[in-house]
């Protein structure tokens, strides 16, 4: 199967195509066929969204839709990191790190 993804103009969150609108959730995408150009086209109008592409994606047997590319699975369920370990906003040691 194949779904529109992009990310939110307003806030760059990642956000997939449900087949009425968008949403941060990879589980409510909704499959897209032919007419994927057409509605990238128009949600794009709309200057809503961003960087909007069609992914491969499959279901699981669990029903949940999962992208098929490494990058796109990412992107769907958040950093690779442990959060505690992440760079907060406000950390007074940013900046300060030698990479």
């Amino acid at each position: 199967m194949a779904v529109i993804t992009g990310n939110e103009l307003r806030t760059g969150d990642v956000i997939w195509w449900t087949g009425e609108g968008w949403s941060r959730h990879v589980d409510e995408a909704a499959a897209v066929d032919h007419d994927a150009d057409g509605i990238i086209a128009r949600e794009n109008a709309k200057q809503v969204v961003t960087d909007t592409h069609v992914i491969d994606a499959f279901r699981g047997a669990d029903g949940t839709v999962r992208p098929a590319h490494i990058k796109d699975r990412i992107r769907a369920l958040g950093p690779t990191v442990r959060l505690d370990l992440s760079l907060k906003p406000a950390d007074p040691a940013a900046g300060n790190w030698v990479i």
